[in-house]
């Protein structure tokens, strides 16, 4: 008997809590975008005869009731402490890495060589039509390798690296792979977040400068500026860990001279820095504004001098440093882009006045690079 009234006081508990939930769930309203993940949240599909039977319905709906859970925050950190408990190192996509840093995990199962080689084919006709140069930065866990859990598993870029170089060329690929091993027990890297720190895109800067055969601009990396102490990135809002904050911090010399920038064609800025992403979940936003499909920056620099990036959002924290060598630096992010890359570039300069560059991480370079 004391068996089942414990089972039924169990099932009891259980029961009231759910529906604690679903009766705050419906007098709660639906949320846009959750602060604490930075991302927009699944909305209430609509039912239609097409969908159900598609089996698309069921499929939006499960993701719906998943992001608008009630206290979908605090069970998301319960979640995580229990998992620690039971002495997992992954939770969530994210390995518990030594000196608390947290690590996106990327499984070699889930990135095809077929993959690669139809990037790498789109890379090539880019780097043949525009005499491109290729930036591809390592993510974290090959990098900071050192700092995974023992016999953690993670997909190894360095082949793509060396067919990218091959394909480039040795005077238009850019090796950012050595110099950040060689700094690798400096903060190159986020503790809390998937970018690369403005140290680690310091050090992809002088990759570049080799590369190019371009004099350095004089930066103080000891002179680094910190514009917040309170970063926790992407990776915390998967596991919502106690983890100590990172620092955002920039180049003071990137904001001596005055600048005009464009935003998608429209909204006109005087800085590349914008520090109202500094009192949001979304800091790593600081630079460049957060994601733009086109970005035109007019510097006082280099007359005549333009570049064209195509890049992700690790480009943001490298463009600052890019902008003593140009006159004109032009910035589009693909996933946010609609149209003909070729046509833009274009319509922006002649080819023989224009640098092209091509900066992703090696895990969005395969997930969304394109061309056309």
């Amino acid at each position: 008997m004391n068996e089942k009234n414990n089972a039924a006081f169990t099932i009891a508990i259980l029961a009231s809590i759910i529906l604690i939930f679903t009766v705050a769930d419906f007098f709660r309203g639906d949320r846009i975008y959750s602060e604490t993940e930075n991302r927009l949240l699944a909305q209430k599909p609509e039912l239609s005869r097409t969908e159900l039977f598609s089996g698309n319905y069921a499929s939006d709906y499960e993701k719906y009731v998943t992001d608008q859970f009630a206290g979908r925050d605090k069970w998301i950190e319960i979640k995580t402490n229990t998992d620690i408990l039971l002495q997992k190192k992954e939770i969530g996509g994210v390995y518990l890495g030594a000196d608390d840093y947290l690590i996106e995990q990327h499984l070699p199962k889930d990135f095809t060589d077929e993959q690669a080689d139809e990037k790498l084919e789109l890379l090539r006709q880019l780097v043949e039509e525009w005499n491109a140069a290729v930036m591809l930065v390592p993510t974290a866990d090959n990098i900071l390798s050192n700092k995974l859990p023992a016999n953690a598993p993670y997909y190894d870029e360095t082949e793509l690296l060396e067919k990218a170089a091959q394909l480039a060329g040795e005077d238009r690929y850019v090796d950012v792979y050595g110099i950040l091993r060689e700094h690798r027990d400096e903060e190159i890297y986020y503790r809390t977040d998937r970018h690369w720190t403005s140290l680690g895109a310091y050090y992809g800067y002088q990759a570049w400068l080799e590369t190019m055969g371009e004099n350095p601009y004089p930066y103080d990396v000891n002179g680094m500026v910190a514009a917040d102490e309170d970063f926790l990135g992407s990776l915390h809002s998967k596991v919502n860990l106690n983890r100590q904050p990172d620092s955002i911090r920039y180049f003071p010399e990137t904001v001596k001279k005055p600048m005009k920038v464009l935003y998608d064609f429209q909204r006109e800025s005087d800085t590349i820095f914008e520090e109202s992403y500094l009192d949001t979940k979304n800091k790593y936003g600081f630079f460049l504004d957060d994601s733009h499909a086109v970005i035109e920056i007019d510097t006082p620099y280099r007359l005549n001098k333009t570049l064209f990036v195509i890049k992700d959002s690790y480009a943001n924290c490298f463009i600052p440093l890019m902008m003593t060598h140009y006159q004109k630096i032009y910035v589009v992010d693909p996933q946010y882009y609609n149209g003909r890359l070729s046509d833009l570039m274009e319509q922006c300069e002649p080819r023989e006045g224009m640098d092209v560059l091509v900066l992703y991480d090696c895990i969005h370079f395969l997930e969304e690079f394109r061309y056309q």
